[in-house]
């Protein structure tokens, strides 16, 4: 008699208790950090956009006020006030958006600024993942 060479039911119930034990061990501790990683990209771009905003500051004299916007880091303002002396290649490439697809807010009046990420909600205030993110927080 030929003997088949197969996994028995036990030997596969087996397998499939092990592989669910590790998934439920390991899952909710990798998924668990995904908003800690966007809480972190967050704040790695607003440091980047704060950077380009002091080199802005040091060439116009003012940071770009809340009508010229994060647009004034990659393309030269045509609104007041415009600035004499602009990096031809632009202080960023591009404004990127927050880690939830929303833009970042920026507010200024040419002495001060306020950078902020609305967090995963896009809506002021919030608690937890959707807390607000500031960059005079951080």
């Amino acid at each position: 008699m030929k003997r088949s060479r197969g996994f028995t039911l036990l030997e596969m119930m087996v397998v499939i208790f092990i592989l669910t034990l590790v998934a439920t061990i390991v899952a909710p501790k990798i998924l668990g950090r995904t908003e800690e990683a966007r809480r972190a990209k967050a704040m790695a771009d607003m440091k980047g956009i704060e950077q380009a905003l002091n080199l802005y500051l040091m060439d116009a004299g003012n940071y770009p006020t809340t009508e010229q916007g994060l647009d004034a880091l990659v393309h030269k303002p045509d609104r007041p006030p415009v600035p004499h002396v602009w990096n031809a290649d632009g202080y960023l490439q591009r404004v990127p958006p927050d880690p939830w697809g929303h833009p970042y807010v920026y507010v200024a009046n040419g002495d001060r600024y306020t950078l902020k990420s609305l967090g995963a909600d896009g809506v002021e205030g919030g608690e937890g993942k959707f807390a607000d993110l500031d960059s005079k927080d951080f």
